[in-house]
């Protein structure tokens, strides 16, 4: 499964969806979006400051978040960041594979 970070800040009409229905009725709603793809929500929190949640979810691959995105994001509703997560496995096994660079200028 593909782990992934979610920032996000409602717009004026976002925000006055989540005064109508509620956190709890915007958590079903993640939940839904997420496990139609075959995904899960590991964790959602409401936040303030410069986001006003944060999410962690599991989908089977990249194109299942990707497709979330872009419909998330069509709506109008929020804006969001998604930041692949890596376990320490993962960075130790990137770490060991042999990578052909040139810095630029070098």
């Amino acid at each position: 499964m593909a782990k992934f970070l979610i920032q996000a800040s409602y717009t004026p009409e976002g925000a006055r969806g989540v005064l109508k229905e509620g956190a709890s009725g915007r958590g079903v709603a993640v939940e839904q979006v997420v496990a139609g793809l075959g995904g899960t929500v590991e964790a959602m929190y409401f936040s303030f400051g410069e986001d006003d949640f944060v999410c962690i979810l599991d989908f089977p691959d990249t194109v299942s978040m990707a497709a979330v995105s872009l419909s998330v994001k069509a709506s109008g509703a929020l804006h969001t960041r998604a930041t692949p997560l890596l376990t320490l496995a993962e960075i130790d096994e990137a770490a060991r594979r042999e990578v052909s660079f040139r810095p630029p200028g070098a």
